[in-house]
């Protein structure tokens, strides 16, 4: 049986993190050179919340494109390409252990590789050599589903696949200010809440992030960028008996207000 990888939650902040690394694209590197070198895996199953479905769906296309999903950013952003392979045998893995788990899915041959998956990935594993394949996140399921959706794909650790939720620990683009400055209050208070449920490992505090969190609202004015976060928890059975406890790879903050944390569990 092959060693069981780690899980991670990883903050892909603004599309212009493709050019601008800061501190959390070189902090992602590292981390995969002593985790996860590209040449000890099969493949990589991303969760993005910028594919959102009614249902499940799986990523079957074997060469996916790279979507610019945004718009108003710099000409060079629109350059650049993640020709990273997808992979049918793992998609239809994925569709067999989300059917036995009673959470059918869809196959999508289509799907591109949204910003929220190859940002990033680019910072990651910059060579796009490990295949990919991105699974939807479904709207309007309960935050105890998407956790179930993760431990479903658990299994996938044992077989050489990195399961990886894309997300934001902050999102309120709302407050986003051009200039750098002091990182906003309501920004350290929410994340260090989230660091320090995790670390409690309190999975009822978890679930309900809406009413026990400070500042939930405000830092997730829609939750979109937080409910990946789940599949990741999920998927390391973080807050079960002997469950793992986070090991945070950044806290680097953008623009005030947008957390870039990142996360593994083991």
């Amino acid at each position: 049986m092959a060693e069981r990888l780690p899980v991670l939650f990883v903050s892909h902040g603004s599309p212009m993190f493709a050019l601008n690394p800061g501190s959390t694209g070189p902090a992602l590197l590292a981390w995969v050179q002593a985790h996860a070198p590209a040449e000890h895996l099969r493949g990589i199953v991303i969760m993005s919340p910028h594919w959102m479905t009614r249902g499940l769906s799986v990523m079957t296309h074997p060469h996916p494109t790279t979507w610019h999903d945004f718009g108003g950013f710099p000409p060079a952003l629109y350059e650049l390409q993640y020709p990273a392979p997808g992979d049918p045998a793992l998609a239809q893995r994925m569709l067999d252990l989300l059917s036995a788990a009673g959470l059918p899915a869809q196959a999508d041959p289509l799907r591109p590789f949204d910003h929220g998956a190859w940002v990033p990935l680019r910072h990651m594993f910059p060579n796009a050599r490990v295949p990919v394949v991105q699974l939807s996140l479904p709207a309007d399921v309960a935050t105890s589903d998407l956790y179930a959706i993760g431990q479903a794909l658990a299994p996938l650790r044992e077989e050489g696949i990195l399961l990886v939720g894309s997300g934001s620990m902050t999102h309120n683009l709302f407050e986003l200010r051009p200039e750098e400055g002091p990182t906003d209050p309501y920004v350290t208070a929410f994340c260090g809440w989230v660091q320090d449920t995790l670390q409690r490992g309190d999975l009822a505090a978890m679930l309900d992030y809406r009413r026990t969190a400070p500042q939930a609202d405000r830092a997730h004015p829609t939750d979109e960028h937080f409910r990946t976060i789940y599949f990741a928890l999920g998927a390391a059975s973080w807050g079960q008996a002997d469950g793992p406890k986070p090991s945070y790879i950044s806290h680097e903050v953008i623009y005030t207000t947008l957390s870039m944390d990142a996360f593994s569990l083991h």
